[in-house]
């Protein structure tokens, strides 16, 4: 089965999808700025398909401009059961706020010295702003790390927090 995938012009530069429908259904496996870290280089077996990630595109585009704050698309991403757990406690992280990696290992009834490994998970995570990592920091409030890059995770918990009507956290 062709891997499925669509690029979208964005304020973060250009955003690479993939998706399958290996289900019968759509389904959206990973979003990656360019560069980001762990993207995968294109292969032969990849099939350009705009229809298929029309919503996804869609939904990108209003957020960015500032219309969306909840996506409503299929998502598949490829993980460890460890890894679906954190990222759908990503998920619940609310727009236009953030949370440390200490208190997502509480969330999840872990230890907080788990904080690593939430933050490994956190890291591999492959869809990147639907399955918002970008509202994660450090315990001392500080922006560490980001696949697509620290600029990218300032931005768009910049963007969040106008639309928000929040005051924007300096970092």
């Amino acid at each position: 089965m062709p891997v499925l995938y669509a690029t979208l012009a964005s304020p973060l530069d250009e955003l690479l999808l993939l998706g399958d429908t290996g289900s019968g259904q759509f389904r959206l496996t990973a979003v990656y700025c360019t560069p980001h870290q762990g993207r995968p280089d294109q292969a032969r077996d990849w099939r350009r398909d705009d229809v298929a990630f029309r919503a996804v595109t869609d939904q990108l585009a209003a957020y960015f401009a500032g219309d969306l704050q909840d996506f409503d698309v299929p998502l598949e991403p490829q993980g460890t059961p460890f890894q679906h757990e954190v990222w759908a406690a990503l998920r619940r992280i609310p727009y236009g706020t953030t949370t440390t990696y200490g208190a997502l290992a509480l969330e999840l009834g872990r230890p907080l010295g788990a904080s690593r490994a939430i933050g490994l998970a956190n890291g591999r995570n492959p869809i990147s702003i639907l399955v918002p990592c970008h509202r994660v920091i450090g315990s001392s409030g500080t922006l560490v790390g980001y696949g697509g890059g620290v600029h990218r995770k300032q931005w768009l918990l910049g963007h969040e927090a106008r639309v928000a009507g929040a005051e924007p956290t300096l970092f």
